[in-house]
């Protein structure tokens, strides 16, 4: 949108830089400490959404102590 003018809602809700990093700060950590305090529900969430392994009986399980999940730790600080 480079080049365009503003409209006026946009001039009334524009926020600075600053501003904009220190509210993408709090939303991050927000996000990141309702995700520690319900871990165990989002994980049981997703692992109950998998299908169940009914594929070909041929296939090896390359990772079978490995459960897939978008909120897997993999690195731990």
């Amino acid at each position: 949108m480079a080049g365009k003018p503003r409209s006026e809602l946009e001039r009334e809700i524009a926020i600075s830089d600053e501003a904009a990093a220190y509210i993408a700060d709090t939303l991050m950590q927000l996000a990141l400490d309702f995700e520690n305090s319900h871990y165990g529900q989002i994980r049981r969430h997703y692992q109950a959404m998998q299908p169940e392994h009914g594929g070909d009986p041929r296939q090896l399980e390359l990772f079978p102590d490995h459960h897939s999940s978008p909120f897997d730790r993999r690195y731990e600080f």
